[in-house]
């Protein structure tokens, strides 16, 4: 008997290994999922940028990436005793100008070699809602707690979000025309938009990518992984939930992980993941003697084992 329905998911023809590298950008959604990579030491970067929920955001910080357009004294602005840019998230904030630029060109230098580097782009959007800056009537990818009068808030259209996810496969495959994209949608609910406001947010999302996701130009290098779908679906009961009911909880992040990497994993670095595994929880492992025999002889297996990991995967340290 089954007691719940199971979300079918392809394999993917291009799976990550332990020589792919990996850019990873968007919601809160895609730091879960890349804390799982990190965890197994996979190549992999993300959110240069911070969180950025909506495809528009998205896609203007990459065009700055890709054109390297650097962010110069004009696109900065104080508030609350601190400098930011309505581009980025407010974890790259700062207290001086001038650190903050450089923070920011940094950053677009960085990603603008990751991303010529990159074997997979993992995109995460969050969101069809944004906010728009009456002063300079432009999107912004976060409103730096500016006072809300100073915003509109707007839908985007099914048809903007679909130009919009096309440009930013445009200009990132420009620099990099070998790259394979992973899109998904974050299982994170936006209820501050209201429930019903959520779920057309949600549809559009999904209808935009979808519409390019069958088109013969960009599938044969874009799949769709269903992140949404198996919180919506296999895992329907607030066990699977945050305190507030919202995000994912860590029972979830490593089911959801489980069936990614199952399926977008190549099955020769199984064994890989395996050992690493072994060794972190080993690394978390704490003595109640510390200085005995015993003890040192499990250190010097356990960095006998780093050892061996590293001559095989040089990049791999812990």
């Amino acid at each position: 008997m089954q007691f719940r329905t199971q979300i079918p998911i392809s394999k993917s023809n291009t799976p990550i290994d332990y020589n792919s590298k990996v850019l990873s950008i968007g919601s809160c959604f895609a730091e879960n999922m890349a804390s799982k990579f990190d965890y197994f030491k996979f190549q992999n970067e993300t959110n240069p940028f911070g969180i950025i929920f909506n495809p528009v955001s998205i896609e203007k910080l990459f065009n700055r990436v890709c054109k390297e357009e650097w962010f110069e004294e004009k696109d900065v602005f104080f508030h609350n005793e601190r400098w930011h840019s309505f581009e980025v998230h407010s974890d790259l904030s700062n207290s001086d100008r001038q650190e903050l630029l450089e923070t920011l060109n940094k950053a677009i230098s960085e990603t603008h070699k990751q991303l010529k580097e990159a074997t997979h782009l993992i995109i995460t959007f969050g969101t069809s809602w944004i906010y728009r800056i009456l002063e300079k009537d432009e999107i912004v990818a976060n409103c730096h707690k500016v006072p809300q009068k100073q915003f509109s808030k707007e839908l985007l259209s099914v048809e903007i979000i679909r130009e919009s996810v096309q440009n930013t496969m445009s200009l990132i495959q420009t620099l990099n025309p070998n790259i394979n994209f992973i899109f998904t949608i974050s299982p994170v609910r936006h209820i501050k938009d209201g429930f019903v406001e959520n779920q057309l947010s949600k549809s559009h999302l999904f209808s935009a990518l979808h519409n390019i996701l069958k088109s013969e130009i960009y599938n044969l290098k874009s799949e769709y992984f269903p992140s949404y779908e198996i919180m919506m679906d296999e895992l329907r009961d607030y066990r699977f939930y945050n305190e507030d009911m919202l995000h994912p909880n860590q029972i979830a992040i490593d089911y959801i992980w489980k069936l990614f990497s199952e399926n977008y994993i190549s099955e020769s670095s199984i064994s890989t993941m395996q050992e690493v595994d072994e060794i972190q929880k080993s690394l978390r492992h704490r003595s109640f003697n510390p200085e005995s025999d015993q003890h040192q002889k499990f250190l010097a297996k356990l960095q006998q084992k780093i050892n061996r990991l590293g001559e095989k995967l040089p990049h791999i340290k812990f």
